[in-house]
């Protein structure tokens, strides 16, 4: 199994929207650890230009993520607790709630529309086809059908969880490894149903709870930033810890410049969970943004994250941080501009 035989046990998160790039994850394979792309938002042809690359700057393994749309889930009850027409208008309303902020950013904000499938079969046949070393998946639970072939293909097959209910599904459906995800962790909060408030329990009791019920790797994530801290995680039986937050200022990574500013500008002082820029729970800095529509946002992923996407373009372009999707973990203050094969052999040192 690839998470539990890594020269060092640390693995690159896979970032979403720019900051996972191929240069990114060949580092941190070459480091010795296990590098990942960020296949979520992405479509396929831009997916495969992007494995490419990783397959020719590195001869380690890598992985990819993909996020599971709610077409192809098969954990998260249907319907869903917010569905139909309710869903529509309570998107539509919190499109109308932020039209006085992007009139005055120069955004325009999409309309609300329904569920798509982020291309989800044409990804699915693609890291088929290319072999990929190890595929996780977020925001959802692919059928046993989907795992099995894609496991035929000798890729290992990665699912994150939040809670033990949930390791219990995905091992129910013959996963090789679990991302076992405590509530420090910085961006999208991977619990396989979007409506769910995650466990709220420290990562190491998180993973001990989870490796007393199922008999699978762990790779533990959630705001480990230290040599001790990843030490630590790794005495509660994790394999591997997932860094994301330590390499976003990594020269490898794709962060934007008005992302790698606020990491480091101190009058930024707090993270905090809010659905406000997407429809899903995701850990950001605190900003101008948060403060005024957090406990706004319905539970309807990805239909919110289409509706606020002008607003941070428009935010990007000025160069402004209060209405930019910071995301970050409580660890954040720990992110150095250092290359990535620093912050894992650092990390990795003691653990």
């Amino acid at each position: 199994m690839v998470v539990s035989e890594l020269d060092v046990p640390v693995v690159g998160a896979p970032m979403a929207g720019g900051p996972s790039t191929p240069e990114l994850a060949a580092a941190v394979s070459d480091a010795g650890g296990l590098g990942f792309l960020a296949g979520g938002m992405l479509d396929a042809a831009a997916l495969q230009e992007q494995i490419a690359e990783v397959w020719a700057r590195t001869e380690r393994p890598f992985g990819v993520n993909l996020f599971v749309p709610a077409t192809a889930d098969t954990y998260a009850p249907r319907p869903r607790p917010l569905d139909g027409t309710a869903r529509a208008m309570a998107v539509s309303a919190y499109r109308d709630r932020l039209a006085a902020d992007a009139a005055r950013l120069g955004a325009e904000l999409a309309e609300a529309g329904p569920d798509d499938t982020d291309d989800w079969d044409r990804k699915v046949d693609l890291v088929i086809r290319e072999r990929v070393p190890v595929v996780s998946f977020t925001f959802g639970l692919p059928s046993g059908d989907v795992i099995h072939e894609i496991q035929r293909s000798g890729t290992q097959v990665v699912v994150t969880v939040t809670d033990v209910e949930e390791a219990r599904a995905a091992a129910g459906h013959d996963v090789d490894a679990l991302c076992v995800q405590g509530p420090d962790a910085g961006g999208h909060r991977g619990t396989l149903d979007e409506s769910k408030e995650p466990s709220g329990d420290d990562l190491l009791d998180l993973v001990s709870s989870v490796r007393s019920a199922v008999a699978l790797p762990v790779v533990a994530a959630g705001g480990v930033a230290t040599p001790e801290r990843a030490a630590r995680v790794r005495a509660a039986g994790a394999d591997a810890v997932q860094i994301g937050t330590l390499l976003l200022l990594c020269p490898e990574a794709g962060t934007h410049l008005v992302h790698r500013r606020a990491l480091t500008d101190p009058s930024f002082t707090d993270t905090a969970v809010t659905r406000a820029f997407s429809g899903r729970l995701a850990r950001s800095l605190v900003n101008d943004f948060l403060r005024a529509h957090d406990g706004h946002a319905p539970a309807a992923y990805p239909e919110v994250n289409k509706v606020t996407r002008g607003l941070r373009r428009a935010a990007a372009a000025a160069e402004d941080p209060q209405w930019f999707a910071l995301w970050a973990g409580t660890g954040w203050r720990r992110a150095r501009p250092v290359p990535a094969a620093v912050v894992v052999r650092d990390l990795g040192a003691a653990s």
